[in-house]
């Protein structure tokens, strides 16, 4: 006699080269520890897109012109380092519609990580920088709200500080600007990814001689040449690469998933 009860077939494991959307996020939260920061970024999922996830793109920021990119590129998820949503609410109007309207126009899951990916040891921007530089013997360094975002150590050899910043400036394709508060040397080095002008004092009491970031902010002009350390500013941008791209090759490495990383610079 055949039994009635209808049989549920399970489905096993996804294929390499493909990842449900909810597996992802919360593998990513994990891995970025989000929840550890008092981040104004809503760090996460910003736009939930289609279900399955079979290929990435990778971006600094969030415009109508990297979703669309992303979305002409294939890629079912946008990781970004600089996401849409900070902290306060947000009219649903003008440019902010277009791009939630064209990142739901082409079911694009929206995937932010701020502050977090920052500060990850493995493919932060300052963990991947100071790797590309040979730091030796990292600390945690640059504090924000109560956390050490970026790390300092010394450089193999010392170096001069033109010789530092040309290096710089093949690494990251940014002509560097640079304060030569400090001496003419460069060993100690402190780095913090993006907007880390206002380290100088920090850097200073750690005993560094150098400090390189982002941006330059006019109200720690005078900082460098006061506290007699030196600033090399590679360019918001241009330090924040980084993350995204070494993050999404975690995930190929992880999930094989495809990737591609839009390169669209602000020259700031």
């Amino acid at each position: 006699m055949t039994d009635p009860t209808p049989t549920h077939t399970q489905r096993g494991p996804a294929p390499r080269g493909e990842v449900e959307r909810d597996t992802l996020v919360r593998w990513l939260n994990e891995y970025l520890n989000i929840g550890a920061y008092p981040d104004p970024s809503l760090n996460g999922l910003q736009i939930e897109g289609t279900g399955v996830i079979r290929r990435v793109a990778a971006s600094v920021d969030t415009s109508v012109k990297t979703i669309q990119d992303a979305a002409d590129s294939g890629a079912d998820l946008l990781l970004v380092h600089h996401g849409l949503f900070w902290g306060q609410p947000l009219a649903v109007t003008g440019p902010h519609r277009t791009r939630v309207r064209t990142a739901l126009m082409a079911d694009l899951n929206l995937y932010a990580a701020h502050i977090p990916l920052d500060a990850h040891p493995e493919v932060g921007n300052n963990a991947m920088i100071a790797r590309a530089l040979s730091l030796q013997n990292p600390q945690p360094f640059g504090d924000w709200q109560g956390h050490k975002i970026g790390l300092a150590g010394e450089l193999p050899f010392p170096q001069s500080l033109q010789d530092f910043a040309d290096r710089v400036q093949k690494l990251t394709g940014e002509i560097c600007l640079v304060h030569g508060g400090g001496i003419p040397q460069v060993h100690r080095l402190g780095i913090v990814s993006g907007s880390g002008a206002g380290a100088v004092a920090e850097a200073a009491a750690a005993g560094l001689d150098t400090l390189l970031t982002g941006e330059p902010e006019h109200k720690h002009f005078h900082d460098a040449f006061e506290y007699g350390v030196n600033v090399v500013f590679a360019g918001h941008y241009e330090t924040e690469v980084f993350g995204v791209r070494a993050l999404a090759a975690r995930l190929e490495d992880e999930f094989g998933l495809p990737w591609q990383f839009l390169h669209h610079p602000t020259g700031l």
